[in-house]
């Protein structure tokens, strides 16, 4: 994948688990930070279930958006936020 296209969907992953978990938002930057990141939690914990919730670009942002909501809630678990 395109560097500017890994950003974008970072970008929408994070974006989307910070609406689901309201309160979450970590700006842009942290957006795209979890929204990467997230994408690596999500296609790992998704595989283990042996879930795919799709391929091309629709299915990575899900995916990421499943991991960056994984990762929120870790984050708020350990800043003690609601």
């Amino acid at each position: 994948m395109n560097i500017v296209v890994i950003l974008i969907v970072g970008a929408i992953a994070g974006w989307l688990g910070s609406q689901l978990l309201k309160g979450s938002g970590y700006g842009l930057i942290g957006n795209i930070v979890i929204g990467i990141l997230g994408s690596f939690v999500g296609y790992w914990l998704l595989g283990k279930l042996g879930v795919s919730l799709g391929g091309g670009l629709l299915g990575a942002i899900l995916t990421g958006a499943v991991g960056a909501i994984v990762i929120l809630v870790i984050l708020q678990i350990i800043s003690g936020k609601k």
